[in-house]
């Protein structure tokens, strides 16, 4: 039965109630978070890679004035609700939140995951302190996950501009 991607957005109260179930039945929750503005193989082969981590992964997506106030006014390519769409739809990802702040920390601390993913471009000390302080707090396992080589959105976007 294929699952429809419209209702794996969830609102953050209703994510943290979909997580108290998994933590019932005894599963375990990896959460990742980023703009996911133009969708490509790295994301893919990286979502793959969360979701490995854990028996569900929850992605929290940037809002549209987030990704503005991280990226910059001609950011985001694609809207908010285009972006979540796409994320549930990927068989690796069950469950979607879009945030609006630039850092996640307040959803972190409410999820409480088990396992949190990023990329490899951080490290423990490269974390937001907010963010990094809200999954200490929970005891959450943090892994980082390295890029396919030659991918991100920033390169493509650059590429397509110097074509123009």
């Amino acid at each position: 039965m294929m699952r429809d991607p419209g209702k794996s957005l969830l609102t953050l109260e209703q994510a943290v109630v979909w997580r108290d179930s998994l933590r019932r039945r005894g599963r375990r929750l990896a959460v990742t978070n980023g703009c996911f503005d133009l969708m490509h193989r790295g994301h893919a082969s990286y979502l793959l890679e969360a979701r490995a981590c854990a028996d569900a992964l929850l992605v929290l997506l940037n809002s549209d004035a987030s990704v503005r106030a991280l990226k910059g006014p001609e950011r985001p390519l694609v809207g908010e609700r285009d972006r979540a769409y796409l994320l549930a739809s990927l068989r690796a990802v069950d469950r979607v939140v879009i945030f609006d702040s630039p850092r996640c920390d307040a959803e972190l601390a409410r999820l409480a995951p088990d396992v949190y993913v990023k990329a490899g471009d951080y490290t423990l000390e490269k974390l937001d302190p907010g963010e990094r302080g809200a999954l200490l707090e929970a005891g959450t396992k943090i892994v980082f996950m390295p890029f396919v080589p030659g991918l991100s959105t920033t390169g493509i976007v650059e590429k397509i501009r110097g074509r123009d």
